[in-house]
């Protein structure tokens, strides 16, 4: 594909900072924390780093990615701290591969950090329900995504049940991970039984409400086996945005990833059937079920037989979510930054219990709004070049 960028970034550090309960800490340190040790997993210092991406929570730190160079010392050539919601971290790894490609840049540092769960111990959403939704009092986002999953059962037939399933399998993944906030046994009566949130959600429907921070740096392909670590590459990424308010939506039962996946594939020379780990955003069980159809793992319409079937969940044919996901392992206001270290790591083979198999490439999708911008990044190993 003429002018791609396919194959022409790598990530050479990957980091996690603060997960769970950060007690006393602000989302900058625990940022900070991460960007250091995604720094010294790559050998380098914050004088090697020459651009800036990242986001922190909130409305409060609108010019997060200057703040954040200020503070490390860092003189970035090029910074971006663009927001479109969970998806944002995703677009990030797209800029700086093009900003690498063309020169722009030579060590990208990419940031995220919250401290969610200790500073307001409840979701913090920086959108707000549209005028006309406001009057009837949404629990917002979850009633957003409630409408989307109601409309998938009504239309396909979709179960309560099936639903579940997504939150067991992430558990189960979880529990393999022993940095994962929510561990032990969850079964589908669990889920059905639990605390209601909105119809059809209960809370372990919805995703976990955390700290936390993760970190990546980028650099040129060229110099990515110079590096202590495998290089991962980044070899198919596209977005794609359809709405902002559910209320503009134009089929609540499918989303822009099918766009953004297709791109986001053609990029990559690639097709769903080649893809060994898939880390999705999950901020809602039905989210999984719609990014599956969308991605093309499995038809329209089909995603909750497909999940309940035990596919996503260890020892099923297409492992999805292997930290445990949102549901399970770490959700702190904005969770897609934890899919793509989490597809690094598989990748390089860093997961213990929970590795996959051989795993060459793994997608990585991210969710910004009310399923309203989704962000699509394939990554790969040396081998897949």
């Amino acid at each position: 594909m003429p002018n791609s960028i396919r194959g022409a970034a790598a990530i050479v550090g990957a980091s996690l900072a603060g997960l769970g309960g950060a007690p006393g800490r602000t989302s900058e340190d625990i940022a900070i924390e991460a960007s250091y040790k995604a720094l010294a997993e790559a050998g380098l210092t914050t004088q090697d780093v020459d651009a800036v991406f990242g986001s922190l929570p909130g409305d409060c730190n609108p010019l997060s990615g200057l703040l954040m160079a200020e503070i490390m010392g860092i003189r970035p050539k090029f910074t971006d701290n663009n927001r479109t919601g969970g998806s944002t971290f995703l677009s990030y790894t797209l800029m700086a591969a093009m900003a690498i490609r063309q020169g722009l840049c030579d060590t990208a540092l990419i940031f995220y950090g919250s401290n969610q769960r200790s500073n307001t111990g409840k979701l913090v959403s920086s959108v707000r329900p549209f005028v006309y939704e406001a009057f009837y009092n949404p629990i917002f986002p979850a009633t957003s995504y409630a409408l989307a999953a109601s409309r998938h059962m009504h239309q396909y037939g979709t179960t309560r049940e099936q639903l579940a399933s997504v939150a067991v399998a992430a558990r189960q993944w979880a529990n393999m991970n022993p940095e994962a906030f929510m561990r032990g046994p969850l079964s589908v009566s669990d889920v059905l039984n639990a605390r209601m949130v909105s119809s059809p959600f209960t809370v372990r429907d919805c995703c976990l409400i955390t700290d936390g921070g993760a970190a990546l740096v980028m650099v040129s392909a060229k110099r990515a086996k110079d590096f202590p670590k495998k290089p991962v590459y980044l070899l198919g990424a596209a977005a794609a945005t359809t709405h902002m308010n559910i209320m503009a939506m134009a089929d609540l039962t499918e989303t822009a990833a099918k766009d953004s996946g297709q791109r986001a594939f053609q990029m990559a020379g690639m097709k769903p059937a080649d893809v060994d780990v898939v880390e999705l955003y999950d901020a809602f069980t039905i989210n999984a079920i719609l990014f599956l159809e969308d991605l093309g793992f499995c038809k329209k319409g089909e995603g909750g037989s497909f999940v309940a079937s035990g596919a996503i969940a260890p020892g099923g044919s297409l492992p999805v979510n292997t930290n445990g996901g949102g549901l399970s392992c770490v959700h702190p206001g904005m969770y897609g930054m934890f899919t793509l270290v989490e597809g690094v790591r598989q990748l390089r083979g860093e997961c213990g219990e929970r590795q996959v198999k051989n795993a060459q490439v793994a997608l990585c999708h991210g969710s910004g709004g009310v399923l309203s911008s989704q962000i699509t990044n394939i990554l790969g190993s040396e081998a897949t070049l």
